[in-house]
């Protein structure tokens, strides 16, 4: 996988926000060094962000996002504004674009106040600078720049990768629950909603952490699992399943071998385990009628046997015997307002990065509404959840 080939989701996501007619665009434009925005002297040109993947070291591979004006009006300004507030949530850092030749507004005091509020890190640029006759010094959080005249770009660059906490984006799926020379099984269904021709993305991504933790991925179907463990001469170390596979293939996988599964492993990367092991106990709470959301954080056309319009659903009916009102969402769509629901089950996260993901967490949270992911709920409703979890160091003492 190239650089340009790494997911979204894996990407810090680095956000351009101001006013309208601030150059917003012209920087972003400078900034990646293509013309990826429309420009021009109209107020309001952008009316949907716009992402681009590149490279900035020594971050690696990031996502820039050139976001519509926050000061636009009317009605489809509020929905331009809104779909602003939407991308703070995938913000991990913020660069605030202002006009050196005008005033800091109230709009440009609103963005700062979200950022702060959310946790953002953030940098000012008065962008424009040519126009001034004497460019003052730059200091830690202002930053004086011309995308005009490519003024300032690189420096700009060097000072954004600054405020990003490398280390906190250095997480491991699952490669320091390993030793060097261990044997990992992964068990990968080939069914109707498996994708034709390649693998998922926590697969992909399981395979190559646990190469570069130096020990060994073993791939097999639910269906050839069995065999394989009877006639491997290497005792595995650990298995991986698919969480729907989790039935079948915790009766086959003998209990002194560890076992968990893709989704519980990306609950723990992505920074919500804790909250998904809590949240996956309100199952056995919950009463007929109650509203439950299930929530896929990607795009894709459901099939016969989806898991979240499906196999979840079926497997709480069964696990209760209670009938419920389930609402489906994806991609991009997840309410603000979820005080209603009595439960939110979420997929795996792969293509949401963290902060996102942690967006969503809160959001649920705030409206004291218990939340898990399909994983955490599958296990919790076969009663496998401690074994599959107690060799993950942030579950310790969760389900004592």
């Amino acid at each position: 996988m190239g650089m340009n080939d790494t997911p979204s989701g894996e990407r810090i996501h680095i956000g351009f926000f101001g006013r309208r007619n601030a150059g917003k665009s012209s920087l972003v434009n400078a900034f990646t060094n293509q013309q990826l925005s429309v420009v021009s002297d109209t107020a309001g040109t952008t009316t949907d962000p716009v992402y681009k993947s590149m490279e900035l070291l020594p971050l690696g591979p990031v996502m820039i996002i050139d976001t519509p004006g926050y000061d636009d009006v009317g009605e489809l300004g509020e929905m331009r504004v809104k779909r602003t507030k939407q991308v703070l949530n995938k913000t991990d850092c913020a660069v605030l674009v202002t006009d050196c030749t005008k005033e800091t507004g109230e709009c440009e005091k609103q963005l700062i106040g979200l950022f702060k509020q959310k946790k953002i890190p953030y940098i000012i640029v008065k962008n424009k600078a040519d126009l001034l006759e004497n460019i003052p010094e730059n200091t830690e959080d202002t930053f004086y720049a011309s995308a005009l005249l490519n003024q300032n770009i690189n420096e700009l660059r060097e000072c954004v990768a600054g405020l990003i906490d490398i280390k906190e984006n250095s997480k491991r799926l699952v490669a320091d629950l390993l030793k060097p020379n261990d044997t990992v099984v992964l068990v990968i269904p080939i069914d109707k909603a498996a994708p034709k021709g390649r693998l998922i993305l926590p697969q992909q991504q399981a395979i190559r952490d646990i190469l570069e933790a130096g020990a060994a991925a073993c791939t097999v179907r639910d269906t050839e699992l069995e065999y394989f463990l009877k006639n491997t001469v290497c005792r595995p170390n650990l298995v991986i399943t698919d969480s729907q596979a989790f039935g079948a293939v915790n009766k086959i996988v003998p209990k002194d071998i560890k076992l968990t599964s893709f989704s519980i492993l990306m609950a723990r990367y992505k920074g919500f385990l804790e909250t998904a092991l809590k949240g996956a106990a309100m199952i056995k709470k919950l009463e007929n009628g109650d509203k439950i959301m299930i929530s896929e954080g990607c795009t894709h056309h459901r099939q016969c046997g989806d898991i979240g319009s499906v196999k979840l659903p079926a497997a709480l009916k069964k696990f209760t015997g209670k009938e419920f009102d389930i609402t489906l969402t994806s991609g991009r769509e997840f309410p603000e307002n979820l005080s209603d629901y009595k439960l939110v089950i979420h997929c795996g996260g792969c293509m949401l990065n963290s902060r996102e993901m942690i967006y969503r967490m809160n959001t649920a949270e705030d409206a004291g509404v218990p939340f898990t992911n399909y994983g955490v709920a599958l296990a919790y409703m076969q009663g496998i959840l401690k074994r599959t979890t107690e060799m993950l160091p942030e579950a310790a003492g969760i389900l004592e």
